[in-house]
């Protein structure tokens, strides 16, 4: 549990963190926004907005699948990957995020194989949801998906209703059946797990957690349920209000549970040191995004592709940046995003911070690392900052306040998009 002081610091932090994104919410549109490479080891982000149908809780980029409008999407992203190339571009890691990536396995595939083809791309990762992981189908991928993630989110048959996965995707059981089958086809599969469902009981999650276990998935990710703008009403319309929120009590469960694995960051566990970890952000400083609603963060700037998908196809067959917006920051905010990033994978070399960031740590964060070492959230050994157990609880929440407040943009593009 957490003690007053504590609670003072983690209100304080979440709060400073939504004010300071949305001082810099004021969004302007414009068109071929200016990119070039620099020598950094740059991340390529690749977004698929599709789904066949969608869940309650999810506020990503996302369209309802069509088979027609999909392939000409794929077609249209590797125009894009090409241009990015013609830039001069080229990328180690590859993330495939959406959506349901793997949606369209034949446009996928092809894209995959265009990356490897124009870069020294040397891992990828790719998100997947439970009815793209056919064993057969998987097999495909072998040699091109180095990590595949797949999104269960629960192996409760009432959350599944809840969160309309239950005819999505079938019951707990034929959940388990299907990864039992294809858990040990590509060298890393990863089971992603959301916890502190309105309703959610101590013994439900520590059944998903333990079926989860049982799996022997190389890497368990267990992320709380975010609600932002676009989702929180569904949820409330799907479970009721939360009388009693049990994020923390559920958090120190599920930290105390995974005692024997590996923690790779604040929410994700695996059974070996070397696995590829779930969150990006904490190990690549500059990435860039390609396909409809990408996010770039480039050079302290934050890029933002077109979401509607035929200005989309209209930029990148002009030949011209799909770029369409783009939000500038601080240099002292920009310090506080990597310190919050870094510090996510629950430890801080600061001479290597300060060497990489051109900074002085301890000067410039001077009152925020203070503040968390007075509330016991880190602790310094051997010049490196580490985090306490309720440390991992604090960042939890700020990395949720983060990714719920980029909802916040897509939010203003959907919008846009309507008008």
């Amino acid at each position: 549990m957490l003690t007053f002081f504590q609670k003072i610091v983690l209100k304080t932090s979440n709060f400073a963190l939504n004010s300071k994104f949305k001082s810099y919410f004021d969004i302007s549109l414009s068109k071929n926004l200016s990119i070039k490479p620099s020598n950094k080891d740059y991340m390529l982000y690749i977004h698929v907005p599709f789904c066949h149908t969608f869940c309650t809780y999810c506020g990503f980029h996302k369209y309802l699948y069509d088979e027609e409008l999909a392939k000409r999407y794929f077609e249209n992203l590797r125009k894009e990957i090409k241009q990015t190339k013609e830039l001069g571009f080229d990328f180690s890691t590859v993330y495939v995020g959406g959506g349901t990536t793997l949606i369209n396995e034949d446009e996928l595939l092809k894209t995959l194989q265009l990356c490897k083809t124009l870069f020294n791309i040397k891992e990828i990762s790719c998100e997947s949801d439970p009815n793209h992981i056919d064993a057969e189908s998987l097999k495909n991928f072998q040699g091109l998906i180095d990590r595949l993630s797949c999104g269960v989110q629960s192996f409760n048959d009432n959350i599944l209703k809840k969160t309309n996965r239950y005819h999505k995707f079938g019951s707990s059981k034929e959940l388990i059946n299907k990864l039992e089958k294809a858990i040990s086809i590509l060298p890393i599969f990863s089971i992603d797990l959301i916890f502190n469902f309105p309703t959610q009981s101590e013994d439900e999650l520590l059944y998903d957690l333990q079926v989860a276990k049982n799996l022997q998935a190389n890497q368990i990710t267990t992320y709380p349920l975010m609600k932002s703008e676009l989702s929180k009403k569904l949820i409330t319309k799907s479970f009721g209000k939360n009388l009693k929120d049990r994020e923390l009590e559920f958090y120190e469960l599920i930290q105390d549970f995974f005692k024997d694995y590996k923690q790779n960051n604040c929410w994700s566990f695996s059974l070996k040191k070397e696995e590829l970890s779930d969150e990006y952000v904490s190990y690549h400083n500059d990435y860039l995004g390609l396909g409809s609603g990408a996010f770039s963060f480039i050079d302290n700037e934050l890029l933002i592709n077109a979401f509607d998908l035929n200005e989309y196809e209209k930029l990148v067959n002009e030949g011209a940046n799909a770029k369409i917006s783009k939000i500038s920051f601080k240099q002292k905010d920009i310090l506080r995003y990597n310190f919050l990033t870094k510090l996510f994978s629950t430890k801080l070399d600061i001479a290597k911070f300060n060497q990489n960031f051109a900074c002085d740590l301890e000067k410039d964060l001077s009152l925020e690392i203070k503040a968390l070492k007075m509330a016991n959230f880190v602790y310094e050994k051997d010049g490196v900052l580490y985090l306490s157990k309720q440390g991992q609880y604090l960042f939890v929440t700020l990395m949720k306040e983060f990714y719920t407040n980029m909802d916040t943009v897509r939010a203003f593009f959907k919008k846009t998009n309507a008008l």
